[in-house]
């Protein structure tokens, strides 16, 4: 077991001596459990099952889960590892299909590797590291941009985990909160707690109070009472998709919040790195939804076959345009209305 000292921020990944260590944030809080990883089909089974979760940290993994390929499969006397990195490829990109910085991630890769004039397992695991790195940079610029637009801020509510276990480090959403309590320490945080797989009570929480911010945990019906008692004036949350009209598909319940929010003149701010954004998506009604199963809250005595009650467990909604009133990237800021401005935040147009 790994133990962290106050104020230190958390790591979700870590590369080192040629493996994959991944935080299993299944665990968290009770238990700070790393798993360590050197083949690219364990590690897709790790996004699936959750263990590493937050598009960011997704993308980042599955980086690695391709230099982790390519170090497997390749030799001079393979002459079909390549064909063997492309199946392993396919098998990564079907573990979250809603979060877009998975495929993004792995064309970034395969495009590299294709273009590779040198020891393509060299090559390969620094481009993921570069990719790591830049996402840290990234969120930092990000945190810092978002505290900006925000200001003196009385309170900010956040849903699910948009932190440093979402991402390489620091984080999204938690990124703009660390840096606004940084400038103002006065202003309240409360985190959602987020079914059913209770990010904001597990991780959030706990992320924050690892570096010393204090927090206070809602539970997620709640929200509506605490912005009618005037507690908070900022709804700041990540995305794992941004369509090109500016909806935005994040944790299920975000929707809801973003709703009450524009009933109770709270503004809602969106964090997220460039590469979130997808041109491919017209708007939100494109974006695919991934569905877990039910058994993840339905209780067992309805999971019979015979049983008259079942579930329905979508991971994610989708927030449309017009209930936000800013997205920002590490390359930007877009406020509402979004079509003009938007697209100059696209990296990758």
């Amino acid at each position: 077991m790994a133990s962290f000292s106050n104020r230190e921020c958390v790591q979700a990944l870590i590369w080192q001596e040629g493996k994959l260590s991944i935080l299993d944030q299944r665990k968290l809080p009770e238990s700070i459990d790393y798993i360590q990883y050197d083949n690219a089909l364990a590690v897709a089974d790790a996004i699936k099952t959750m263990q590493v979760r937050g598009a960011p940290a997704i993308g980042i993994a599955a980086a690695y889960a391709m230099a982790l390929s390519v170090q497997q499969h390749y030799s001079n006397e393979n002459k079909d590892w390549l064909a063997s990195v492309e199946a392993d490829r396919k098998v990564l990109a079907e573990a979250r299909p809603t979060a877009v910085n998975l495929s993004w991630a792995l064309n970034l890769m395969h495009d590299y590797l294709l273009e590779c004039k040198t020891n393509p397992v060299n090559a390969m695991i620094e481009k993921a590291r570069l990719v790591h790195q830049q996402d840290i940079d990234a969120n930092k610029k990000m945190g810092e941009l978002g505290a900006d637009i925000i200001g003196h801020a009385k309170g900010i509510l956040t849903h699910c985990n948009a932190g440093a276990l979402a991402t390489g480090g620091y984080g999204t959403a938690l990124g703009v909160v660390r840096s606004v309590v940084k400038r103002n320490e006065q202003c309240a945080i409360f985190a959602g707690e987020t079914r059913p797989w209770l990010q904001g009570a597990r991780l959030t929480v706990w992320e924050l109070a690892q570096e010393g911010i204090a927090s206070t945990l809602i539970a997620d019906s709640a929200a509506a009472m605490l912005m009618a008692n005037g507690q908070v004036d900022w709804l700041v949350v990540g995305a794992d998709r941004i369509a090109a009209n500016g909806d935005v598909a994040n944790k299920i319940g975000t929707y809801s919040l973003a709703i009450l929010a524009k009933h109770h003149g709270v503004k809602v701010m969106v964090v997220a790195p460039s590469s979130t954004l997808d041109f491919t998506m017209v708007s939100g009604d494109d974006i695919e939804i991934e569905q877990r199963e039910v058994t993840e809250f339905l209780p067992s005595c309805y999971q019979q076959e015979d049983s008259l009650v079942t579930a329905w467990n979508p991971v994610f909604d989708v927030t449309p345009h017009d209930l936000i009133d800013v997205i920002v990237t590490e390359r930007g800021a877009a406020f509402h209305p979004f079509e003009i401005g938007i697209e100059d935040l696209n990296e990758y147009a």
